[in-house]
């Protein structure tokens, strides 16, 4: 995976509607040049998961992503075995002595991929997402740091295995914790934060046929405005753009203070998100006007 210049990051990535800004396609380009992992970290909603897909998108990878959640454990992020099956292998054994028996089920047949494991055994390009690491819990980055160290997986019954073509990893992080000092050692780090109105309005633009400059502009400059709430979750990159395709679908070529208040659904999901914001963004602007 290789990329000309910074220059060719942020080009490529424009050409599959991921707008990137300077600082982002420097980094994607140092991490592919490198061979570095991404850590990309900022709130959620702000593009990271997009710009795995993107990279993924623009080079041809597949993309393998492993989503991390509270509770996640090396078998389900690196391999296991189909014991069900190796139970089954071992009952038709009949008088088989156990040690032919245990030759024959730690086998490739037996063996369950998990996505760590299934991008470093992938000869093709590859681009690995560790979603949300920040949610698994701190001995998951231990394994995180072996994996990543030296792209390669010990499997005791069949041996180390070695990537025969390191993949692009990009590791996303909410910030909901800390991660540690070992795991951000091997990564590049880039953070992520909301767009400025005219970024975001880009973005709808190019996301959005169809859709007329000074409306996305308005959109954008609302969602700006409702980020600035204390909200218990503010509104996303994606949750614009469906703001968006809201109102074209609607038939709306104005987002004036009747079109927020029918359609705050789509970008605020707690009640009282969509309190405050009627409050101090729809009556704040009529009054202002």
């Amino acid at each position: 995976m290789t990329f000309t210049s910074p220059a060719d990051v942020r080009e490529r990535l424009a050409a599959v509607d991921y707008l990137a800004d300077d600082a982002i396609a420097t980094t994607v380009y140092l991490a592919a040049a490198l061979g570095k992992p991404l850590l990309v970290e900022g709130p959620a909603g702000v593009g990271k998961t997009e710009l795995a897909k993107a990279v993924a998108a623009i080079t041809d990878a597949r993309l393998v992503r492993l989503q991390c959640y509270e509770g996640l454990d090396e078998p389900r992020a690196l391999y296991e075995w189909n014991y069900k099956k190796q139970l089954l292998r071992i009952q038709a054994a009949g008088d088989q002595s156990w040690s032919a028996t245990h030759d024959d089920i730690f086998t490739e047949e037996f063996l369950l991929e998990r996505p760590l494991l299934a991008a470093i055994r992938r000869t093709d390009p590859t681009v690995l997402l560790i979603d949300e690491t920040d949610k698994a819990d701190v001995e998951v980055e231990g394994l995180l740091l072996e994996v990543l160290s030296d792209f390669q997986v010990t499997i005791p019954e069949l041996g180390t295995i070695t990537a025969a073509r390191r993949p692009f990893v990009l590791l996303t992080s909410n910030a909901t914790r800390e991660l540690s000092e070992a795991l951000k050692r091997r990564c590049l780090y880039l953070h992520l934060d909301y767009p400025s109105p005219e970024r975001e309005r880009d973005i709808v633009r190019a996301r959005v046929p169809g859709i007329d400059e000074a409306l996305a502009g308005r959109l954008a400059q609302v969602v700006a405005a409702l980020r600035e709430l204390e909200l218990k979750k503010a509104p996303s990159i994606a949750e614009t753009i469906d703001w968006a395709h809201t109102l074209l679908a609607l038939g709306l070529d104005r987002l004036d203070g009747d079109a927020i208040a029918a359609t705050l659904g789509v970008v605020l999901k707690h009640r009282s998100d969509q309190d405050r914001a009627l409050k101090e963004v729809v009556h704040g602007d009529a009054a202002a006007r």
